[in-house]
């Protein structure tokens, strides 16, 4: 069964810092780009980094730029999100998702097969 599942979320005070996990089973996470989202309550989902299967070439959103890294382990068949200096409008529940050999990567919430459960992201002091 394919299956996505983030962990890693938690309460953060602004300027801290959390690594996001997405593991995968299932499947072998090498051949598949991965794509992190998020969504705060009241708002749209929001792409906002991926990394492309392969060679592993990375994208972010200009609002992340600078504060998320996005990597991946394929012998533990994990993607990380790590983020730093968190702000209150890091706020939301994080998403990873997968498809099968993407080459380029982009955060197209469609273009996606698999999805995760998603993990709640709060910074607030």
């Amino acid at each position: 069964q394919v299956q996505l599942v983030e962990s890693g979320g938690g309460l953060v005070q602004p300027g801290g810092s959390l690594t996001l996990s997405c593991a995968a089973s299932g499947f072998t996470l090498d051949y598949y780009g991965i794509g992190w989202f998020r969504q705060a309550p009241g708002k749209e989902r929001e792409g906002v980094s991926c990394i492309n299967s392969g060679v592993g070439r990375t994208y972010y959103a200009d609002s992340v730029k600078g504060r998320f890294t996005i990597s991946r382990d394929n012998a533990k068949n994990t993607v990380y999100l790590q983020i730093n200096n968190l702000k209150p409008e890091d706020t939301a529940v994080y998403y990873c998702a997968a498809r099968r050999n993407m080459d380029r990567c982009a955060v197209v919430a469609s273009w996606y097969h698999y999805w995760g459960q998603g993990t709640q992201v709060t910074v607030s002091s």
